[in-house]
């Protein structure tokens, strides 16, 4: 079975951030709506309006299951990814992480002749 590249962890962090949201509580995270519209907390992990506030190391944990969610949804629909680079694959499983494997199946990234990760999935 292939790990979640590190990579692909530090890409998720970066680009979600530690929400520390109130600022008032700056150790914990506390659920937030997120751009899109959805309850989120930590690092963009998907919760119930009343979930508690969380650690930024429980945060860590939510993110590690939520990208191998999203590192098998991706191998499922692109495996050859699992022999390409590992900064290919990383960007990938950021993008099915952000907006779900429904995307990645339909995006123009496995469709398009000028898709980003030039594979043949």
């Amino acid at each position: 079975m292939i790990e979640v590249p590190q990579v692909a962890i530090e890409l998720a962090k970066r680009f979600e951030g530690f929400h520390r949201v109130p600022k008032a509580d700056p150790g914990r995270a506390h659920p937030y709506i997120c751009p899109a519209g959805f309850h989120t907390i930590g690092y963009g992990h998907l919760c119930d309006p009343a979930h508690p506030p969380i650690t930024e190391a429980e945060a860590k944990v939510y993110l590690a299951r939520d990208l191998i969610t999203a590192l098998n949804a991706t191998l499922r629909y692109c495996p050859v990814l699992a022999t390409e680079p590992e900064h290919r694959l990383a960007a990938i499983v950021d993008f099915t992480f952000n907006l779900g494997a429904g995307r990645l199946q339909t995006s123009t990234l496995l469709t398009s002749p000028h898709r980003v990760v030039r594979v043949e999935c």
